[in-house]
């Protein structure tokens, strides 16, 4: 059925997808559930969505955007599941906000099973082939718009959306010590030309800096001379759909340094790129190198250490915590020092890699290019770091891209799909990204959310699923699903709120339950509010409760964790929507096309030239540029007779 058209090798689509790592993937499936007729383009069909450093998916904030890409029917977090060789679900000792799943998966089995989706994804051709330029249009009134890309094997597509997700492949540079070789990944090419080809348009790009640490033969790890660290054995995982993990599940391991691997490492900082001059590109902060910590953290003789499975058929091992771009020399001679790798052999050495990105403040929220109509851009192409972060810019771009294409000749102005702040941490992230900027990699955390306790990862589906089911982005079983599990909350919070507990009944067993005697009966809801009680304690000593949890058959555990949140959170929960609702108002004036910023006296010199370098859309984006000021908004507001 598809290629729609071919001529003289040229291929016709609605949708080409640049890239196939986790923000192609989620891109190019998103957009062909839509109905777009999409391409994927990848230079290496055995490396889809492969897992370039750490094989694991989620951790803090993290584990909250995979949980909200599966809510919109997004792939990643069915295929961790389904790969998972070990679960965790991080910050349990916390509130609710900050609970994170993060699962180590085999990465072997991570690729197949993504290339399995998109191999079975309706409207979705895959091509192997390396894009070299993007062809683009100017139309009337000099407007500039995508018409498809070329390829290094001189084939062209035609496509009136193409997304980019080339991750660290553009112009991607690899160093171990003062060894320089041009590459996108260990063995794999970089991306060449492509970067040229965007930038005539008038995008603005840079350079940044990531890094991989060494991985490991496990056969010649004294695993006896190590922490060990088990998973989760509960009903936690990452979809709300599809089963239990089914792999073996293996542990991970706790080592450490001490003063003799860094006496190894600190003679040969002279060679290391990050500090004899080789590397100019910014790195990420919150994942620096080994060395990077030596000399940040120069009064700490020792540094944790993860030694974490790459799979359940393979001795590889990644050492997380060792991430490096010295030379090979010093990084296994360091190691050796350290008593369980003391007969140590690695696979390959870590290496610290740069590559191209484009400023994301010229885009807007849907991630389509302000400059050039029809292009859009997921992932580290960015500004960002992490599989998570990625996939969820590539689902966001993929609707995008085929909402765009839905309205092409309808005669109607295209819908398109943007998460809000309080909605999604896809939706803080990618606002932080249009509004913002980034001048080093960019990295999810909880604390870049206002709204934590609205975005909590037990959640997603209730923010998500309606509105992903809406344009067609989720699945109808999905919804059911959804709606069956919404019924089944509502009907016990419900229940909790109607049911009174008598004093006289209950005392005697909230004693033994850990918790103060009541002095007045109450509701069954005020009860739950106490920390020391949950539903199942209650239910074994209130029998109308246990009928109740008798009558959920399906996902029951997740049901129940979910209204014990809501109960416990309840006041928290409400005082935050209460002030979310208050800054929509500044997200529904909308300023864009309003302002000649450069003739507006009664605004700083600053906010003047960020307003008019980033054209905000929204009072309340304007408001979250840095240099605009809260004075600088009141008189905004002045200005638009509010």
């Amino acid at each position: 059925m598809y290629p729609v058209e071919t001529i003289w090798m040229t291929f016709s689509y609605e949708v080409i997808v640049i890239g196939a790592g986790h923000a192609g993937a989620e891109a190019a499936t998103a957009a062909a559930r839509l109905g777009a007729h999409t391409c994927l383009i990848t230079m290496d069909m055995n490396k889809i969505a492969q897992m370039s450093c750490n094989p694991a998916v989620g951790g803090i904030a993290k584990g909250q955007i995979v949980r909200e890409i599966d809510a919109m029917g997004g792939h990643m977090g069915m295929v961790a599941d389904s790969t998972a060789i070990q679960f965790r679900m991080l910050n349990l000792s916390k509130g609710p906000a900050m609970w994170s799943p993060r699962s180590q998966c085999d990465r072997g089995k991570f690729i197949w099973k993504w290339r399995e989706v998109l191999e079975n994804q309706d409207n979705l051709d895959i091509w192997q082939d390396q894009v070299v330029e993007l062809l683009v249009e100017e139309q009337d009134g000099g407007v500039k718009h995508v018409s498809g890309v070329r390829t290094l094997l001189d084939v062209t597509f035609k496509a009136p959306c193409v997304i980019l997700t080339a991750g660290t492949f553009l112009n991607g540079l690899m160093h171990i010590g003062r060894t320089k070789i041009q590459g996108g990944r260990c063995a794999e090419p970089a991306a060449l030309y492509l970067t040229e080809s965007i930038a005539r348009h008038g995008l603005t790009q840079g350079r940044m800096k990531t890094g991989t640490p060494v991985r490991i033969d496990g056969r010649t790890v004294h695993f006896d001379e190590m922490e060990r660290q088990d998973g989760d054995t509960g009903f936690h995982k990452f979809s709300f759909m599809g089963e239990a993990r089914q792999l073996p599940q293996l542990p991970c391991w706790i080592t450490a340094t001490n003063p003799r691997v860094h006496e190894r490492l600190k003679s040969a900082l002279p060679d290391s790129p990050l500090f004899n001059g080789q590397i100019q590109s910014i790195g990420p902060r919150y994942c620096p190198s080994i060395e990077t910590k030596l000399v940040t953290f120069a009064d700490k003789d020792q540094h944790l250490l993860f030694l974490e499975p790459e799979g359940t058929d393979t001795n590889e091992y990644y050492l997380n915590g060792f991430s490096s771009s010295l030379p090979v020399d010093a990084q296994i001679e360091a190691l050796h020092e350290i008593p369980a790798f003391r007969d140590l052999r690695v696979y390959r050495p870590g290496y610290a890699i740069e590559y191209d990105y484009f400023d994301p403040t010229q885009l807007r929220h849907t991630l389509e290019s302000k400059l050039v109509e029809g292009l859009f851009l997921a992932g580290q192409v960015n500004g960002t770091t992490g599989y998570e972060e990625a996939a969820g810019q590539g689902l966001v771009a993929g609707l995008n891209a085929a909402l765009k294409c839905a309205s092409y000749g309808s005669g109607e102005e295209g819908r398109t799909f943007t998460l809000a702040r309080d909605e999604a941490y896809i939706g803080v992230l990618i606002d932080d990204l249009v509004t913002k900027g980034v001048d080093e990699p960019y990295r999810m955390f909880t604390s870049r959310a206002e709204y934590r306790i609205l975005l909590r990862q037990d959640d997603a589906d209730r923010r998500l699923t309606e509105r992903a089911y809406s344009i067609g982005a989720a699945t109808e079983e999905r919804y059911r699903q959804w709606m069956k599990k919404k019924d089944d909350i509502d009907r016990l919070l419900q229940f909790t709120q109607d049911f009174s507990v008598k004093m006289d009944r209950i005392n005697p067993h909230l004693e033994q339950l850990g918790t103060t005697p009541l002095e007045r009966g109450c509701r069954l809801s005020t009860l739950l509010a106490r920390p020391q009680l949950n539903l199942t304690n209650l239910a074994a000593v209130i029998p109308q409760l246990k009928a109740q949890l008798d009558g959920i058959t399906n996902k029951r555990e997740e049901i129940l964790e979910a209204t014990e949140v809501l109960i416990k959170y309840e006041g928290y929960i409400q005082r935050e929507r209460e002030f979310a609702e208050k800054m929509h108002r500044l997200e529904n004036i909308r300023i864009e096309g309003h302002f000649d910023y450069s003739k507006l006296q009664s605004l700083s010199t600053e906010a003047r030239q960020k307003l008019e370098r980033l054209r905000p859309t929204s009072l309340g984006q304007a408001s979250r540029i840095p240099g605009v000021s809260p004075s600088d908004i009141n008189a905004l507001l002045v200005l638009l007779g509010r």
